[in-house]
């Protein structure tokens, strides 16, 4: 995955620390699914007493924190004894990790360790985890398909993602995000010990939906139309930017679920949550992308772009709020594995 896409850092009122509620909504409306999977699916052989868990994609806080003593606390109550615990937390290279570490809970029950690296590989020896969990993480792409980017070719995309309207191109998006979630559960595969677990959680499209109908579609929509703008003015080139994401359909999701040999399907659901929509707030709105894909933008176009980009974007929400509320509601989901 592109260095470039990683959540704006630190612990100001711009950072992904201050504006993540969303995405830990989804971890709490699961804890119940992901408790009762690890008292009932959890079949490892503790013979040092030394329980490993990693956090793929752990971003800086305080989602990957409340996701990991969630697994700490469901496994104390299923061994009842005394444990030991290894955390690894793994990102991309250009991760905020110093904030991540500044902010580790202090009364944690773990020991810490940062695993710089793209998840779509290896990051972790072999049979060295017990418990995995990737949180709002496998909407990315390794790459953008070459023949999207390529203004001669005939599925040219001349937007900043996967909008879905063009078939051709939402199956080239599709082609690269089975094998990158193979490419995933593959590497997974290999680190994790037989009878652990993986807990993915994250978001998904209703089938027949198409991105731009969606909240987070109309956003990514909003961020491109600005940058347009922007280039206009001769500050940058729109069309360079395509943000390496596709959000699968439900449908989508189960076949390649279903074609995976690595591990079985304990659990996948869809559910809702406090947060399931977004509200109806432009601040709110702009604030939350701008977090997650903000650093997208600044990194190939520098910070006065971004901020230029954003404070259009914050305009055209306010003006969009009624498009918006009318916008297909999304789907959440939690799916459980246990490596065979």
């Amino acid at each position: 995955m592109s260095n470039t896409f990683t959540m704006i850092g630190g612990e100001g009122p711009n950072s992904y620390q201050q504006h993540s509620k969303y995405q830990g909504a989804l971890l709490e409306a699961a804890k119940e699914k992901i408790n009762e999977a690890i008292s009932t699916k959890l079949d490892i052989h503790l013979t040092s007493n030394l329980v490993n868990i990693a956090d793929f994609g752990c971003s800086t806080g305080p989602n990957t924190f409340a996701a990991v003593q969630t697994i700490v606390d469901a496994v104390e109550h299923k061994y009842q004894k005394d444990i030991e615990f290894q955390v690894f937390f793994n990102d991309s290279s250009s991760n905020d990790f110093n904030t991540l570490f500044k902010i580790l809970p202090p009364a944690r029950k773990y020991y810490a360790t940062g695993v710089p690296g793209s998840f779509f590989g290896r990051v972790l020896p072999k049979n060295i985890f017990h418990v995995g969990v990737s949180s709002y993480s496998l909407h990315f792409v390794s790459k953008i398909p070459n023949e999207v980017k390529d203004r001669d070719s005939p599925v040219w995309n001349m937007d900043i993602h996967c909008t879905g309207f063009s078939k051709k191109v939402a199956n080239l998006y599709l082609d690269q995000y089975k094998i990158d979630v193979g490419s995933f559960l593959n590497a997974r595969a290999q680190e994790i010990v037989s009878g652990g677990l993986l807990l993915l959680l994250g978001s998904c499209l209703p089938n027949g939906v198409q991105m731009s109908d969606t909240v987070i579609g109309m956003m990514i929509d909003f961020i491109g139309s600005s940058l347009n703008e922007i280039a206009k003015q001769g500050l940058t080139d729109q069309e360079n930017l395509k943000l390496p994401i596709y959000l699968a359909h439900a449908d989508e999701l189960k076949r390649i679920i279903e074609e995976n040999r690595c591990f079985t399907t304990e659990v996948f659901e869809i559910i809702s949550h406090a947060k399931g929509e977004y509200p109806l707030d432009p601040e709110y709105l702009t604030k939350t992308f701008k977090v997650t894909i903000g650093g997208s933008v600044a990194s190939p176009f520098g910070q006065d772009v971004m901020e230029k980009t954003y404070e259009l974007v914050k305009k055209k929400t306010q003006e969009m709020l009624p498009q918006i509320a009318k916008a297909e509601p999304g789907m959440q989901y939690p799916i459980v594995f246990r490596k065979i």
